[in-house]
């Protein structure tokens, strides 16, 4: 798969890059864990002492409306992110609370068209439930 650079993924929706939106996009870039607000402000205020949170509220809210990232609500307590926005579902782990990251052909699940039952179909989530296999390897 080809990895697309931050300032690429601004450029491509249309979002201005700024020292801040570049930060916060290059961390979802190389995050696997689909990380909250609260773990993006711990890990880039080591680096950015100026940035704030609701500046990445604030940022997360403009990629999102741009469609350079997506908001996972997994649960009522917790919103994760997700700089991959191609068709994929993801896997939570009851043990452990790790997010991952399920592809497999988008066909199989996802709608071969926009248009379903007349409705116009803008996104879509599809989330498992269960033990991922590291946590898995503790029960047997």
């Amino acid at each position: 798969m080809n990895r697309k650079d931050a300032y690429t993924i601004l450029a491509e929706y249309n979002i201005k890059p700024s020292p801040q939106r570049m930060a916060i996009m290059e961390y979802l870039l190389n995050s696997c864990t689909h990380p909250t607000i609260d773990e993006m402000y711990n890990c880039l205020i080591k680096s950015m002492p100026t940035l704030s949170k609701t500046t990445i509220y604030n940022t997360l809210k403009l990629f999102i409306e741009n469609g350079a990232a997506q908001m996972l609500t997994i649960n009522e307590k917790t919103s994760c992110y997700d700089a991959d926005t191609s068709p994929h579902a993801h896997f939570i782990c009851e043990k452990c609370n790790k997010v991952l990251d399920l592809y497999y052909d988008v066909e199989d699940i996802f709608p071969k068209s926009e248009n379903m039952h007349g409705h116009l179909i803008k996104s879509m989530q599809v989330y498992y439930r269960g033990i991922c296999k590291e946590c898995k390897k503790d029960i047997n």
